[in-house]
């Protein structure tokens, strides 16, 4: 029986609205992915426009905050039809944020997440660790219940000092606060792979820069968008590649993706 592949790409947009005008069909394209998601659509369900929602061969997939209008969201774009989609994990106080899709793809769950941003205040940085603790208990319960997880997104966080341009300068910073890298200490620790890291352990590679100070020009980025997966999918070699496109253009984040192959 042959091999099945499957390219799965993960990209903070910024702005659907705002990528549509920079050749995002086109991009898409491009990109050839099987299964693609998108975060900070900053979009509400009535905002969306036809070439948004059906862009052939994928359907599409949507969650909406519902708090704030032109903020958060994400969706995903997909050529194989997932058996079930969830949006939320059941908590109203992140559900609401339009943050978070869960794909059944049966042999995996694919979760497409926008991880809060904890810079604005010391509230939105609880918000953030609330966050990603409340997250990671829930797709611990999915885990201990045999389920092969693949988690991707924009994680707000940049891991490790070899993960930003600046680590000195940003230790002070909301994005690289040692209570925040110590969540994903705690990551690797409860049995969630990096799987960038995991297959280039020195590589110096970022996936966003500020759009002040010419910062992507001059490469002082930082590597916040991830792809973590459960150790069973590294135990089976499924993951053929990870990789980083730094040449696509659009947002201030570039697309991350993972091949797989079982």
């Amino acid at each position: 029986m042959a091999a099945k592949q499957i390219k799965i790409i993960s990209w903070n947009v910024n702005g659907l609205r705002a990528v549509m005008q920079k050749n995002f069909l086109d991009i898409v394209k491009d990109l050839d992915a099987d299964i693609l998601v998108l975060q900070e659509t900053k979009l509400q369900e009535g905002q969306r426009t036809e070439d948004m929602i059906s862009i052939p061969p994928y359907e599409s997939y949507w969650s909406y905050s519902t708090v704030k209008k032109g903020y958060s969201g994400v969706a995903a774009y997909s050529r194989i039809k997932p058996l079930n989609v969830k949006t939320g994990i059941g908590i109203p106080r992140y559900d609401d944020e339009g943050r978070i899709l869960e794909l059944d793809f049966n042999d995996f769950l694919l979760f497409n997440i926008y991880f809060p941003n904890g810079g604005m205040s010391e509230d939105r940085l609880q918000y953030k660790l609330d966050f990603y603790q409340d997250f990671f208990t829930y797709a611990d319960m999915l885990k201990k219940a045999g389920k092969s997880l693949i988690i991707t997104g924009d994680f707000n966080t940049a891991h490790n000092e070899i993960d930003l341009r600046h680590p000195k300068a940003n230790e002070n910073s909301s994005g690289f606060l040692k209570i925040e890298r110590e969540v994903l200490d705690d990551l690797v620790q409860r049995g969630y792979v990096d799987t960038f890291r995991h297959f280039y352990p020195d590589k110096v590679q970022y996936s966003w820069w500020s759009y002040r100070f010419s910062a992507r020009k001059s490469n002082a980025g930082w590597r916040i968008d991830y792809f973590f997966v459960t150790q069973d999918i590294i135990d089976k070699g499924w993951i053929k590649e990870p990789f980083i496109l730094n040449d696509v253009l659009g947002s201030d984040h570039c697309p991350v993706g993972l091949l797989l192959e079982y």
